[in-house]
């Protein structure tokens, strides 16, 4: 349930090739080739220049665009239908995965659209506990690209490309008492933990502004987890298990991550199609 060190994420595989594969979430678009910063060339404006003769939708580049970003919603729309064909269950909206999660009624997920973090949360005795993360953690490069990087005794037994890491700030306040937070990563059905901070003030660990996050620079943030004493590691993982945070959560936040990505994505290019459209 715990990672001793750091795992590493040469071997992570594009959301292409995880589609049909039982352990992942959801296919989707071949990575963009490489982004590059569209330059315009500097031109001297003249008088004479009809500032009114390139109006909405009228670029000459405009159409080209359009047609390509329709190309890849379709696109997308085909691998979703793929997806859904093979993970949601019949009548459902949504993949099997999730309504299982749900079902179990012990984390809540906050979750809203065209948001880039995604936060469970759940009540613990006199404790209130939240996991935090980010669909910017998750890995949508081409496995192509990554194939010459893959070490073969990194897969696991059935196959399986190993999954990406990601990044998870766990946070147990207790009102009035302060909070501890957790710096770990989840992969593979594991947590790797980095640090152990504790807060006095719970709001300050907890608050997510600009304010709050300049307050926390200045403060100890606790010893690297791996430095401490092996019983006091393995006592912290105990405490962090009998709280939910285990083995199933952590197999749980890069299959949500993925998905949502993959949401948002399908959203992005749409609402960047309509821009263009108008």
């Amino acid at each position: 349930m715990f990672a001793s060190a750091i795992r590493s994420t040469a071997a992570r595989a594009g959301r292409s090739a995880r589609l049909l594969q039982p352990t992942s979430l959801i296919s989707a678009r071949a990575p963009l080739a490489a982004r590059s910063v569209l330059a315009t060339p500097t031109a001297a404006l003249t008088r004479s220049f009809n500032l009114s003769s390139i109006q909405r939708g009228q670029g000459s580049t405009d159409a080209d665009l359009s047609a390509k970003l329709a190309q890849e919603i379709a696109y997308e729309k085909e691998n979703n239908e793929s997806y859904d064909s093979t993970y949601v269950p019949q009548g459902e909206t949504e993949p099997e995965f999730l309504i299982a999660f749900k079902k179990q009624g012990v984390w809540k997920i906050e979750d809203k659209p065209g948001s880039d973090e995604i936060a469970l949360t759940r009540e613990f005795g006199n404790e209130h506990i939240r996991v935090l993360f980010s669909i910017g953690d998750i890995d949508t490069t081409d496995p192509n690209d990554l194939e010459a990087d893959i070490d073969p005794e990194s897969t696991e037994e059935d196959g399986q490309v190993p999954s990406f890491p990601v990044r998870c700030a766990i946070t147990i306040s207790k009102s009035n008492k302060g909070a501890l937070t957790i710096d770990a990563q989840a992969q593979d059905g594991d947590f790797t933990i980095e640090n152990i901070s504790f807060y006095k003030d719970a709001k300050l660990a907890t608050e997510l502004t600009a304010e709050a996050d300049w307050a926390r620079r200045g403060l100890y943030i606790g010893p690297q987890f791996e430095t401490l004493d092996e019983e006091v590691q393995t006592h912290f993982e105990s405490y962090l298990i009998e709280r939910g945070i285990d083995s199933n959560l952590a197999l749980f936040i890069p299959n949500f991550g993925e998905y949502k990505e993959q949401k948002e994505y399908c959203s992005w290019l749409e609402n960047v199609k309509e821009f263009v459209d108008v």
